[in-house]
């Protein structure tokens, strides 16, 4: 597991050398915040906006359409007439489709210096980390995908008697797509690439706190071919994504997010038309280091584990599980860790962790922390909120926490 860890530190860590760094844009230019559908930008139904905020400072980037279920049912509309039988999507070739995502990907890495600024300002990550990692990545999946779209095939299955049998795979139609703040263009990718690769149409609501890079994406998708109808993107917050999941000409709802929604995602599926569902949902994942860790790796590890994008991701390592004889060595060497992290202006190119996503997240860090506080695990580094403008949080380190307590049991993201 150590290796494993170890390996994934170093190549952060090449890919974040400054120097191989291109210069961001530090106040990008905000060319779309409607509502795409059909390969056409719209104002929602309703006539609402709502502000996305620059989390560094706290401040208003620009106002979005505020999509409504209204909205939605018109981009599922659009979804649906995109996969119609003969429709120009139904009879693009299989390698066609592969094509266009390979296209989809080229364009991303053309504007992955934009798409990099974009995403540091709207999601406050580190712009490193954007243009490393997740612009480098949802470039590399769309391949991936691409890759994919002409060889996916059935079986042929020897039966008895003077029959054939053959299994086919076919696309199951309109897929109702709702990602999260954490990875705003990394999940979009994750979630567009193997519905288009497989001939899918689909309507993508991106989390309300990050929908700028998921909007710019879908203006790629159009420069790259796809015709109207098959990606549609719908912004706006949890009405519309329980719209999405209430429309019963949606087949596949793909939710990545807290657990809380899952659950309630789970359950609308099943009330409207048993739509087939795939749930990526929250995490507490440990630790473990036992006496004959090479204890400088096992910090490093452990320390990129659980403040890696912020501690924003659903499967941080917030819990470590030490064995005794090391406890206090480890306990001591990781609070020096902390106090070197670098923590401020996300365009900077030495820092090492942004704010918080939005306020809301800061205020859930804090308050956890100071449950945990009071429920006796013992506060060794940080605890509180960093500087005055936006939303950052010290680098925390807690010891001696028990099973029981929340910061054992509880994401703290």
């Amino acid at each position: 597991m150590l290796k494993v860890a170890r390996y994934t530190i170093n190549v952060v860590q090449k890919c974040n050398f400054s120097s191989a760094l291109p210069k961001p844009h530090s106040n990008p230019e905000i060319f779309y915040s409607g509502i795409f559908i059909n390969n056409e930008w719209h104002k929602s139904r309703s006539g609402q906006t709502f502000p996305t905020i620059n989390p560094s400072s706290g401040l208003p980037i620009t106002e979005v359409q505020k999509g409504s279920k209204e909205d939605i049912d018109l981009a599922v509309d659009a979804a649906c007439k995109a996969f119609q039988f003969n429709s120009k999507w139904r009879t693009t070739d299989a390698s066609e489709r592969g094509r266009l995502l390979y296209k989809l990907a080229d364009l991303l890495q053309r504007d992955a210096v934009y798409l990099a600024s974009l995403e540091t300002l709207d999601n406050g990550k580190p712009f490193r980390d954007s243009y490393h990692i997740d612009v480098a990545h949802s470039i590399n999946v769309l391949r991936y995908c691409a890759g994919w779209a002409d060889k996916l095939h059935g079986k042929t299955i020897p039966v008895d008697g003077r029959y054939m049998a053959y299994t086919r795979h076919e696309p199951v139609g309109v897929c109702g797509q709702i990602i999260p703040w954490n990875f705003p263009l990394l999940m979009a990718a994750w979630k567009i690439g193997p519905a288009l690769a497989t001939g899918n149409t689909l309507v993508l609501k991106p989390a309300e706190q990050t929908p700028l890079t998921a909007l710019y994406l879908a203006e790629l998708t159009k420069e790259a071919g796809f015709p109207a109808g098959v990606v549609n993107v719908v912004p706006g917050f949890g009405d519309a994504g329980a719209a999405l999941v209430s429309n019963t000409k949606v087949d596949k709802i793909a939710f990545t997010g807290s657990t809380e929604v899952g659950k309630k995602i789970q359950q609308g599926s099943g009330m409207y038309n048993l739509k087939r569902t795939s749930l990526e949902l929250g995490g507490k994942s440990p630790n473990i280091i036992l006496a004959d860790v090479d204890i400088e790796q096992a910090v490093e590890a452990a320390h990129f584990g659980v403040f890696f994008n912020q501690g924003q991701v659903c499967c941080a390592g917030s819990r470590t599980f030490v064995e005794d004889k090391i406890y206090d060595e480890f306990v001591e060497r990781s609070v020096e860790r902390a106090k070197k992290r670098v923590v401020g202006d996300p365009f900077h190119p030495e820092t090492e962790q942004g704010p918080q996503v939005d306020e809301e997240q800061m205020k859930k860090i804090l308050s956890l922390i100071e449950e945990g506080k009071k429920q006796g695990a013992k506060l060794v580094h940080g605890g509180e909120r960093h500087g005055t403008d936006g939303y950052y949080v010290s680098p925390t380190v807690f010891k001696d926490v028990e099973d029981h307590h929340v910061l054992a049991k509880e994401e703290v993201n």
